[in-house]
């Protein structure tokens, strides 16, 4: 006999930071969530892996409990530059940064949610029904928030604006427990993680070292030769003493879009988008872990406003709180743009080099964005009022 579909109130597709801090919000105050992923968790996931105290903040972080068994390292300080070129180190009197591996956090975020989990199981079908939705011919549910990433089943259902094409950031990264022996051999200082802007402008590496891991990656918005740009930052480091001569296992790939280009819609009748299945990550560091979270708490909030009527007039809000938080979404202008690029190149890697340069526009603005306060998560309690 054919089993009854399974009932929610909110289905959120995808178990990462967004998906999680929506969730969480949601079962606080008071709906019955599910959060279905294709994965089972904890699971690896393809990231440098670092989040900063805003973050923190806006999850009601208790540091303490997370570091007993967990990685949560410290970062005090940046070494930058461009590849090849003068390089610069930039330190704090705090942490401005936590090292972290996604497979633990996400984790950690998930089953601290409080939602109902169907993990292992990938959305094949999503079916509208009496103002509903049925998916999967299992789990029938009002709402649907996608969470899933680059390639959220949810986000790929809904059309982007002007049906335009868009252009997807790429990276390879590799994260390794070091040997004792090969860690005090490499010159990697864990509260300093290094980034290292392509030449090229395209792109940039890192190499982070979080406790007893080394995390190594470059991330492009050309995509082209990737696999080449890779090793060549590999080869480089090694030169440099900064990673082992030989690395474990293989780069794994990874891919999202950029919050300016972004021409995903946010929402529909029955539906919202949030984190990298809305495209949210941050035009010059390509962090998505910050906007997830936020999108997430956003998200969250319109859901409860709507009171179970969950027609697009009623999520409309949601478009406009996002704007306000992360600007409006358009093709990203670059002045510098009119020259031409070798000239381009000389005067980039100039500023990268420079000291304050470095700490004021590419660390506290561009990868900290310091200058915006941390996005505080209301009460439950006002929540469900």
């Amino acid at each position: 006999m054919r089993m009854a579909p399974e009932s929610c109130d909110v289905l959120v597709v995808g178990g990462g930071p967004g998906g999680s801090t929506c969730a969480r919000a949601l079962t606080r105050a008071g709906l019955d969530v599910l959060v279905i992923d294709k994965q089972t968790f904890p699971r690896d996931k393809t990231c440098a892996g670092w989040v900063t105290p805003a973050v923190l903040e806006s999850l009601e972080f208790d540091t303490t409990d997370y570091a007993q068994n967990r990685v949560l390292q410290p970062i005090t300080g940046f070494r930058t530059g461009v590849l090849g070129a003068e390089e610069t180190e930039t330190h704090y009197a705090r942490p401005v940064s936590y090292g972290i591996r996604r497979c633990e956090f996400d984790d950690y975020l998930l089953r601290r949610s409080g939602a109902r989990l169907r993990l292992g199981e990938t959305v094949k079908s999503m079916e509208r029904e009496n103002g509903g939705w049925l998916v999967n011919g299992a789990i029938r549910t009002p709402l649907i928030v996608g969470a899933g990433g680059n390639f959220c089943p949810v986000a790929r259902m809904l059309r982007n604006e002007n049906g335009r094409a868009e252009t997807l950031v790429v990276a390879q990264e590799i994260e390794f427990k070091l040997p004792a022996a090969e860690r005090a051999a490499c010159d990697v200082d864990p509260a300093v993680p290094q980034f290292y802007f392509c030449r090229d402008l395209a792109g940039y590496g890192w190499c982070f070292a979080k406790g007893d891991y080394l995390n190594i990656g470059l991330g492009r918005e050309d995509s082209h030769r990737l696999s080449s740009h890779v090793e060549q930052f590999v080869d480089w480091l090694k030169s440099r003493g900064r990673i082992p001569q030989t690395l474990p296992g293989k780069f794994n790939g990874h891919a999202y879009l950029l919050h300016p280009a972004s021409r995903r819609n946010p929402l529909d009748d029955g539906v919202l988008l949030v984190g990298d299945a809305l495209g949210l990550a941050y035009a010059r560091s390509g962090e998505g872990i910050r906007p997830a979270v936020e999108s997430g708490m956003l998200a969250a909030e319109v859901v409860v406003e709507a009171r179970g009527d969950y027609r697009r007039q009623h999520l409309e809000s949601y478009a406009q709180r996002m704007t306000e938080r992360f600007g409006s979404r358009s093709a990203q202008s670059d002045a510098a743009q009119w020259l031409p690029a070798p000239l381009r190149q000389t005067l980039a890697a100039r500023l990268l080099a420079n000291s304050w340069f470095a700490r004021n526009v590419v660390i506290d603005r561009w990868f900290l964005h310091a200058q915006q306060p941390a996005l505080r998560a209301p009460a439950a309690t006002a929540l469900a009022a």
